[in-house]
């Protein structure tokens, strides 16, 4: 599954990971992001402002306030402000997130 180019026509942004195309929507208060992974990657654990995200395709082992879960097609994931995560993240991993900061990226 690819992102179509209503989406890859959006402002791609600059995220410091290998492999990663993102696409945002920016709002006064908040950031949407589509992000599309080319490549297997390590996020560092880390936090901010609260997210919610939604997978679109391909899997993420993702590490929320010390929990581990593995998140598929179709699940989400809701990461309250300030709470510490960070995951694996597999080739060919597709996700929708909506930050609460405006400045996230």
């Amino acid at each position: 599954m690819n992102f179509p180019e209503i989406i890859k026509n959006l402002t791609k942004i600059y995220v410091p990971i290998n492999g990663l195309d993102a696409y945002l929507v920016q709002s006064k208060d908040n950031q949407l992001v589509f992000f599309d992974f080319k490549e297997d990657t390590e996020i560092p654990i880390h936090s901010h402002g609260a997210q919610w995200g939604i997978v679109v395709d391909g899997k993420i082992d993702l590490t929320i306030g010390g929990e581990q879960k593995t998140y598929y097609k179709g699940d989400s994931y809701n990461i309250q402000a300030r709470e510490i995560h960070g995951g694996k993240i597999y080739s060919g991993f597709k996700a929708i997130d909506f930050f609460e900061d405006a400045d996230r990226y």
